[in-house]
């Protein structure tokens, strides 16, 4: 018994060595589907080396050292600025709880906006949540790269949490850093 299990994965291995092989070298008489490759030609000494020629009408490419850095810009989109906006109103009226939602809501349309973290890191301060408002700072501040203005927003969610938490010098350094990335 053993002796025929063990044939049996021998030859399961040998037909899986077959499917796994190479495909039969290109020759001029080739049938087995594989479509013909041209051989490389070495340049003629002497002459100049063949350039391809360039798209009509293409911009030349810039140096990666001259172009400038590419900035983004995070803005909500429709769906999201009408939570967003419903979320202030319900904060108005002091149901923090269903703001939460509402803003979870647009969290859950737009999860890598930094602009939604950092609304509903405001709204847990709002709701004395100050903790859990660092973490969406720190969170905002990450998904933010790129665009100093949303950096900056989410330094001052850090600092107002920071300050919350009594951590008073620490708040004071993410205040300097978003200064420093808010548009003058």
């Amino acid at each position: 018994m053993k002796l025929m299990f063990g044939a049996l994965v021998l030859g399961g291995l040998v037909a899986g060595c077959a499917l796994l092989s190479p495909p039969p070298a290109q020759t001029a008489g080739n049938t087995a589907g594989y479509p013909q490759t041209r051989e490389r030609q070495a340049p003629q000494p002497g002459a100049p080396a063949a350039q391809p020629a360039p798209f009509a009408g293409a911009p030349a490419a810039t140096p990666p050292e001259q172009q400038a850095p590419q900035q983004r810009q995070f803005a909500l989109g429709a769906a999201a600025a009408a939570l967003v906006a419903d979320a202030h109103t319900q904060e108005q009226s002091r149901n923090f709880g269903v703001a939460a939602q509402t803003l979870e809501r647009a969290l859950s349309i737009e999860p890598h906006n930094p602009l939604v973290w950092i609304e509903l890191g405001r709204e847990n301060i709002l709701a004395s949540n100050a903790a859990q408002a660092y973490g969406m700072g720190r969170k905002a501040l990450y998904l933010a790269s790129g665009d100093p203005r949303a950096q900056a927003s989410a330094w001052q969610l850090i600092a107002a949490s920071l300050r919350a938490q009594g951590r008073n010098d620490e708040a004071y350094l993410a205040e300097e850093k978003a200064a420093r990335l808010s548009p003058q």
